[in-house]
């Protein structure tokens, strides 16, 4: 019997031939014994990668009060869910509800929501949200019948994808084989499912088969009953060539090397999610740079305000992360690379962030 992920793939695909990077993307990072994100806190300086609310703050403050801005715009309901997906360690809805208790009346109406399948990272988001009875789902199918308010931060992102690549015969499907000696390598196979795109030679697209019926179960609910999600991730409204990366502590590594070992992400392409909400009855607002998205909602006063009150050292930490996560001086930098969207009913006024 296979006793690791990479005995269970290499099995599997000396049984039945190579497997998509779908498949490898999904065992990789959500297989129940194995899986990166189920046996895994990558999260910090002491994981793999940092990610905006673990730099400042602020970050999760303002998404608090975001939400709040929200809430007021659809009425005040005296019950809603306030959900968010693939919370981590839940640092910032802690952020979040911290901010929001400027608004008492919006935090004794949230019933907290958390979408996590991992065992061992609820168990960290209840060290910090305990106070707060979350539920936790692993379906956005299991909320209750509310108005919703829902943030994705870095969660499209590691939805599995596949790849095609343009050669002159037609395009190829990249799936992952094995190599002679046993270790996994990418091959290319025909792919009579790929879309029709009118691209050049060894031109590389990505496709998420996942993302739109995703997109849509958020959309639902916010049709249904009202309310709105805030969508933040790296990506584009249109993303072409290969994205697809490995990270293992901060540092690049061949997404084939280790599975289960090394996190798995790709751009995200943000049009077809918007068009997939739109169908639903969403109205679409951005996408906009995080750093325009950011500095609209107040994170540089807000920063100004928490230096005021820190030491040295947290200061340069604080002033260090505006300046990281505002950025937009190349294609790479955090504040033009992330990009920001928010979905509402078609009833609800545009969202702070979202008027210039």
């Amino acid at each position: 019997m296979p006793t690791n992920l990479m005995e269970i793939i290499r099995t599997k695909i000396q049984q039945s031939g190579p497997i998509s990077l779908e498949e490898y993307m999904r065992l990789a990072l959500m297989h129940p014994e194995y899986g990166y994100y189920m046996t895994k806190d990558p999260f910090g300086a002491g994981g793999d990668f940092i990610t905006a609310p673990e730099m400042t703050q602020a970050f999760g403050e303002l998404i608090g009060l975001w939400c709040i801005d929200i809430w007021q715009s659809i009425g005040r309901p005296a019950n809603f869910s306030l959900v968010e997906i693939g919370p981590g360690r839940g640092t910032l809805m802690h952020d979040a509800l911290r901010a929001a208790r400027v608004a008492p009346e919006f935090l004794n109406a949230a019933n907290l929501y958390l979408v996590e399948p991992s065992l061992l990272l609820r168990k960290r988001q209840n060290e910090l949200l305990g106070a707060y009875n979350p539920t936790w789902i692993e379906k956005l199918e299991q909320l209750p019948n509310l108005p919703t308010i829902t943030i994705a931060n870095e969660v499209f992102d590691a939805l599995p994808i596949k790849q095609f690549v343009r050669l002159r015969q037609g395009w190829m499907e990249r799936r992952v084989g094995l190599s002679p000696t046993g270790s996994l390598v990418f091959v290319l196979q025909t792919a009579p499912d790929c879309p029709s795109f009118d691209m050049p030679e060894e031109s590389v697209v990505e496709v998420c088969p996942g993302a739109g019926e995703f997109a849509s179960a958020i959309a639902r609910p916010i049709v249904k009953n009202r309310g709105a999600a805030l969508i933040i991730d790296y990506g584009d409204d249109e993303v072409y060539g290969e994205t697809l990366q490995a990270i293992s502590h901060h540092r690049a590594a061949h997404p084939l090397t280790a599975p289960g070992v090394a996190d798995l992400t790709a751009h995200v392409n943000f049009e077809p999610l918007a068009i997939a909400m739109r169908k639903i009855g969403c109205r679409i607002h951005g996408t906009k740079n995080m750093g325009d998205w950011l500095m609209e909602v107040g994170i540089r006063e807000r920063t100004e305000q928490l230096v005021m009150r820190a030491d040295e050292t947290q200061s340069r930490s604080l002033v260090t992360a505006l300046q990281r996560l505002t950025d937009q001086s190349s294609a790479s930098a955090m504040g033009k690379l992330f990009k920001v969207m928010a979905v509402t009913d078609r009833a609800t006024p545009t969202p702070s962030g979202f008027h210039l």
